[in-house]
Parts: structure tokens; C-alpha cells; sequence
């Protein structure tokens, strides 16, 4: 599926990208002989003639300044880095309602900006790695989450809401360990949600937990009520660092890696949304900045 923001890119990027050629390759040459021939049938071309001769129509210079900067903007954003805003707490912790962040796009390979079809083979995500993609039921939206399994491992997650990996080829589950078991500043209904250290390979960030609530395990995708998943290959498990207010593969399935965009690397900004009930300001004004939120993402 194409993406529309893209696809109008790439369509002015070409457009202002050929002007631009055939004036500095042609009409600018034609309209510097023009000029030559009249000085060379006159005694003298006086300034509001040559200007007359050499003036660019107004599609022709406005092609020829913007070109520059959309082919710009067009390659960092393809291939590069591109910003996205975090609209939800499903990452909380680790991601902020009203974080910005940079996504680096050529971590899992380079991407044509209009299908996705992929050029080159850079790298592949690892597990704990913050990654946006396509959502799967509606690739027209970016989801971000955390890479729990990779293609062949099986996922199990308990009751308790613990995490154990059996990876690609390995007999054993190994659990992935859970410490620093302490009491959050995030309330859900009126319930102090709890934060813990998760280390997952190399990596090692910060998760959150309902004590109270349960998961809804007969909405678990492909069976309910199973806790257990096989990554097919091509394929990755993704779940949200907020374990019991997210959306992610346990309930609607896998990521394929088509439907990769990036691993996200940093905040550049972080707004605060927060506002009373009887604030006469939109809500989608920021009241405040968190700079201690700018840096990178574990």
C-alpha cells in the first residue's frame, strides 16, 4: 500500500527535480545565447532589455528554489531519520504522551518511500529494540512497541506477568528477569501502577504493571486464552512497555518485516498536554516542556 505523505513527496521531488535539470541544462543556456546574440546585434543591451530576456517564468524559479530542499527532505526522511510523535501511553515508561521522537530508518534496511519495497539489506531488529511499523490490520498507521520475540523464538507470558523467551534452535525457556520492584508515579483508576528493571539481552529498560488487573486472555490472537507464541520467520512478536494498556501482538498478531519503518533512537522534545477540566485552551496546545525527557531511548 502506498503511503499518500510519500507518494506526493516523491511526485514533487521529480516534478521540481526535471525544471530544475532542463533550466540549468537548457533554458538558462538558451536564454544566455539570446542575450549574447541581441548584445551582438546592438551597440549596447541595456539592463531592462537583458532582464526582459533572461527573466525566469515564476514556475521555473520557484521549481528551481524548492527542488533542493524537497529532495532534501525527501532523502532524510526515506532513508535517514524521520520524526514521529507519540500519541499513547502504551510505551509509558519509556515513551511519554507528548514525546517526540527521531526514528532511524536505514536500521532494518532501505525502504523505496512510496512501497516499501526493500533496496538494501542493512540489519534486522534485536530483541528490546524500539521499533515503528505498519500496523498490520491498517498499514496506513504507525505502531511503535518493543521487539519481544524474534522469527523462530516462542514467547510464553505468564500469569504473573513474567516473560520467558525460548529462542531459535534452544531447548530451554529462559525467563527474562524482572527486579527493582517499586511503586510508579502513574495512576490507573485510582491504582498506583508498578515499575520494574527488565533486562532483555543487552538491553535493559523499565516496564509498568496493573497488580489488580488481569489480562484479557480470551482476546489473545491466534487462540484465546493460550500464552503462548511461535514467531513465524519473516516475523516479530512486538509488546508495549506498559504491559496491561497496550495494544500489540498479543492481541492482534504479528509484525512482518515488510512492515518495518525504523528502530526508534531518541526524544528531541517532549511536551506536557496536561490541563484542568475547565481550561479554556485546546488540547492539542502544550503547557509546559520536559527537557529531561530529550536523549536517547533504552
Amino acid at each position: 500500500m502506498a503511503n499518500t505523505f510519500s507518494l506526493i513527496l516523491v511526485c514533487v521531488t521529480l516534478v521540481t527535480g526535471i525544471v530544475y535539470a532542463l533550466e540549468k541544462l537548457v533554458w538558462a543556456k538558451k536564454r544566455a545565447a539570446k542575450v549574447a546574440e541581441v548584445e551582438a546585434q546592438t551597440t549596447g543591451l541595456d539592463d531592462q532589455t537583458k532582464a526582459k530576456i533572461t527573466h525566469q517564468p515564476w514556475w521555473i524559479e520557484n521549481s528551481v528554489s524548492i527542488f533542493p530542499v524537497i529532495a532534501f527532505v525527501l532523502v532524510l526522511r526515506s532513508f535517514i531519520y524521520e520524526p514521529f510523535q507519540i500519541p499513547s501511553g502504551s510505551m509509558m515508561p519509556t515513551l511519554l504522551i507528548g514525546d517526540f521522537i527521531v526514528v532511524e530508518k536505514f536500521s532494518y534496511g532501505l525502504k523505496d518511500p512510496v512501497w516499501r519495497n526493500q533496496l538494501v539489506e542493512t540489519g534486522k531488529p534485536e530483541r528490546g529494540d524500539v521499533a515503528v511499523f505498519k500496523f498490520p490490520p491498517q498499514p496506513n498507521i504507525d505502531y511503535i512497541k518493543r521487539v519481544i520475540g524474534l522469527p523462530g523464538d516462542t514467547v510464553r507470558y505468564t500469569q504473573d506477568k513474567k516473560l520467558c523467551i525460548k529462542p531459535s534452535g534452544e531447548k530451554q525457556c529462559t525467563p527474562v528477569p524482572l527486579t527493582n520492584y517499586t511503586e510508579s508515579e502513574f495512576i490507573q483508576n485510582n491504582i498506583p501502577l508498578i515499575r520494574l528493571d527488565e533486562t532483555m539481552g543487552e538491553h535493559q529498560h523499565q516496564v509498568l504493571v496493573n497488580p489488580l488487573r488481569q489480562d484479557n486472555v480470551a482476546a489473545y490472537q491466534p487462540r484465546a486464552g493460550v500464552r503462548e507464541w511461535i514467531v513465524p520467520q519473516g516475523h516479530y512478536f512486538m509488546m508495549g512497555d506498559n504491559r496491561d494498556n497496550s495494544a500489540d501482538s498479543r492481541y492482534w498478531g504479528f509484525v512482518p518485516e515488510a512492515n518495518l519503518v525504523g528502530k526508534a533512537v531518541g526524544i528531541w522534545v517532549s511536551f506536557e498536554f496536561d490541563r484542568s477540566d475547565d481550561s479554556f485552551l485546546p488540547s492539542w496546545i502544550p503547557t509546559g516542556i520536559r527537557l529531561n525527557r530529550i536523549g536517547g531511548i533504552e
